[in-house]
Parts: C-alpha cells; structure tokens; sequence
C-alpha cells in the first residue's frame, strides 16, 4: 500500500516526531511512503538532526512544498503550494493520504483536493487543548477547533488522542463515525529505563526536568517561580531542556539562579533519552496541551511525572500513574509538591515505574501503528491479489 504523508520535518516539534516515528514504523511495515512537507527543497542541518533516520532505514521518498513561514505552531504556504500538492498526489496516485494537519491555510483544501482525486483522507488533529476553558490560551484554543470543525467533518477519518477531545469535536458537528481515539505511542524499546551519565555532567544529586517549548501556553514561568519559593537545596537541580519565544525573558529573571540550568534545545535524541533516564522528576506546567509527547517518552523512561490536566495529559496520569495538578494556582501547588519530590526519592521511584506500566499498557508505537493500519485498509479497497487469494481460501 502506498500512502503519501503529509506532515512536517521541521522545526522541531511534536507533530515532527509524531510524523517522523509514525512513518518509519509503517516504511519497517512494508508500505511505500512518499512525504509532503513544506520546504525550500534544501537540506535543513536542523531537520535532519530532528528527524534522526539512520542510514539503514528504509527509503522514503519526499516531496518539496513551497512556504512563506513556518514555525512550531503555524505554516503559511506559497500561494502555489495547493496547485504543486495537487499535481504530486495526481502523479503519485497513493492509496490513502494521510496528512498530520500543520495548522496551515492549505489544511482546509485537502478535502477538496482529496475528493476530486477520489483519494481516502485521513487526517490526525494535533491543537492542545482545554476542556474547561480555564483560561485566555484555553480559551483560543477553542476557537481553533470550532474553526477546523467544518473541514474535519468532510475527511474521510479524522485521528484524534483522546475521548475529550473527541467529545468536543462531536458537539461541533464532526460525525461520530468520522472520529478514531489513537493515543500518541512510544518506542518503548528506544525509551526505557537504562543507565544515565546527566547527573555526574551535571555534578547533582537530585535533578528535576522540563522539556518542551518556552512559550506562553506551556506556562513554564509558573514552574520556575515555584522552583525559587520552595528553596529546594544546594543538591538538587532544575534543567530546563527547550527553546522559544520566551526564552530571553525567563532567562533575564532566573537565568542568575544556580539551582537552574539551561539546557537549550537537545537535538540528539540519544541525549534526551539519556537526559529522562538521569531524571527524578518531570514536570509539565502547561496551560493547554493535546497528548504530550514529552510526557509519554518521559513515562517511558521510567520517570515520576507531574503534569497539569490540561488536554489529554490528565487521563494519561490518572489512578495513580504521575501526579496531575489543575491549570489553576499551578505555581503554588508546585511549590507544595518540589519539595515532596525531594525528600521521598522512593515516592519517586514508585511514580516512575507506575508511568512505565501506564505506557506500556495504553501508549506503545507499535499499537497506535497498527490502529492507524486498520483505517488505512478499512477505507481502501481490497487489490485483486488479496481478493484471490480469499476466494481461494
């Protein structure tokens, strides 16, 4: 079966690995792979590094699209990109088109695009969100999902990680039937629980992580205020791994601090591994989220998590595997909750091998990989090789 992936390479995000870890998987799964992504047609030091496909991995065939802009959040296309995209999926005649929607103006053409080639679209739905709209980035958030809801109604699949989120989709008048929940999965052989070098580079006893952007919705300022109140002691280490638009500022009012250091943007992923492995604790203050990836590899790892119930991350930790604190007052319930974490290495412990469990049990790779493969045969026709070879049976 052939599928033509539309999604991103760069700059480094979760829909990026989303992407990158879904296709690898389905190209070790026998499936011709062409990826669409929005590039200038040169190679990006950056997005290989993200992208960390080895030599030896299967080949994929990419197609170039033209773009204005693009950042971790939003693409803006070259006015040309839709015609351009049309013309490759008519040459390459796929049997599906699977698109890891970019949050981009060509998103709302695909359907369009799709039906007049007679091609299935199936489309995975990334938008953190929060149910509550508790608030203004909940609150935008929604808006974002009430705009998508039309076009999301014409796909022929729409993937989305939970039930909530589904939910919310069917009150703004996505079919029922047009939903599937596949949560985020993980590598669990690649993220495991292993030997770390982090704390000895580091020169610490007990060190404590943040990984992801730094910018407003992840609320990372709640995290770093709460981090100087509690006063954690001179063997304990905060490690901001990450970068983005806030970066500066946090830096100009904790950058002087010693118990916090700044990581910057890991581009190895060995090293992030290596990073989650040394970690006691990880902490995910966000105001709106969809699945974390973060938060799944940090689970994998075998690491204690605490994480805000923003999107779908709450369920992720519920009955007992992390700790989930509401969107509210996140700064004094962290300020509560550090020094915890510092004084009951063995809480932490347990934590980190009931995330483990969790993942192991809901959020493994190779079972959202084969989810995704039902749809993709549900909605495509038998070929006549396979029709046979029934009727023979």
């Amino acid at each position: 079966m052939h599928v033509a992936w539309l999604g991103k390479k760069s700059p480094f995000c979760g829909n990026v690995t989303y992407s990158r870890e879904i296709t690898q998987a389905l190209l070790e799964r026998g499936y011709q792979v062409t990826f669409l992504h929005f590039d200038h047609g040169q190679p990006q030091p950056d997005a290989a590094s993200a992208w960390g496909r080895s030599e030896s991995a299967p080949f994929c065939q990419e197609v170039a699209l033209p773009f204005l802009f693009k950042s971790q959040i939003l693409t803006v296309p070259a006015w040309k990109s839709g015609k351009l995209l049309y013309k490759a999926l008519e040459r390459l005649k796929p049997d599906v088109v699977h698109a890891s929607l970019t949050l981009s103006p060509l998103d709302f053409r695909l359907p369009e695009i799709c039906a007049s080639l007679q091609l299935p679209l199936v489309v995975t739905f990334h938008p953190a969100f929060d149910r509550k709209l508790r608030t203004l980035s909940s609150g935008a958030q929604h808006v974002t999902y009430q705009v998508y809801a039309p076009m999301l109604a014409r796909c022929d699949r729409v993937i989305v990680f939970s039930k909530l989120q589904r939910d919310l989709l069917i009150r703004l008048g996505v079919p029922s039937e047009t939903l599937a929940v596949i949560p985020n999965g993980v590598d669990v052989g690649k993220y495991s629980p292993g030997p770390s070098a982090i704390k000895s580079a580091l020169q610490v006893r007990q060190l404590l992580i943040y990984q992801g952007r730094l910018s407003l919705e992840k609320n990372v300022e709640a995290l770093l205020r709460a981090w100087r109140q509690a006063q954690m002691g001179p063997d304990c280490l905060l490690a901001i791994v990450g970068n983005g638009p806030l970066e500066s500022s946090l830096k100009l009012f904790y950058g002087h601090d010693d118990s916090i250091r700044w990581l910057g943007f890991v581009k190895d992923e060995a090293r992030r591994i290596d990073i989650l492995r040394g970690a006691d604790a990880f902490l995910l203050p966000s105001l709106v989220e969809g699945l974390s990836l973060s938060l799944l590899e940090a689970m994998a790892c075998g690491t204690a998590c605490i994480a805000t119930d923003a999107g779908a991350d709450g369920e992720v930790l519920e009955d007992g595997a992390g700790i989930v604190i509401d969107t509210q007052r996140v700064s004094h319930q962290l300020q509560t909750i550090l020094p915890i974490l510092r004084d009951h290495p063995e809480m932490t412990r347990l934590l980190g091998q009931k995330a483990r469990q969790r993942v192991l049990e809901r959020y493994t790779l190779t079972k959202n990989v084969s989810q995704v493969e039902a749809i993709y045969h549900e909605l495509t026709p038998p070929t006549l090789a396979s029709e046979s070879s029934y009727m023979m049976l």
